[in-house]
């Protein structure tokens, strides 16, 4: 599993201060589930990751690998250019009519 994604999560739990207990509780897992998926001791199912994320406040996506450099582009791009080549003017984003 990706453990970009597992760190992630972690200090997500950790920002909004709940105890690996308190996750586990919330998200109907056991405590040690949760402590063996953030040491990395376990490969988890993405059932129980998607799980931590629901009680984190976060949404979990599936984006296919030819994709995921484009996908970065444009988080990191603050969503406005996707696919765009570079030095090509785009149109205004939604996110500067926001």
């Amino acid at each position: 599993m990706d453990s970009d994604l597992i760190s992630t999560l972690a200090q997500a739990r950790k920002a909004a201060r709940i105890t690996q207990a308190d996750l586990a509780a919330r998200a109907g897992l056991s405590r040690m589930a949760v402590q063996r998926t953030e040491t990395g001791d376990v490969d988890p199912r993405f059932s129980t990751l998607q799980e931590m994320a629901r009680v984190l406040e976060m949404d979990l996506i599936a984006v296919p690998s030819a994709l995921r450099a484009e996908l970065q582009a444009f988080i990191q791009s603050g969503g406005k250019f996707l696919a765009q080549p570079e030095g090509a003017d785009a149109p205004p984003s939604i996110v500067d009519k926001l």
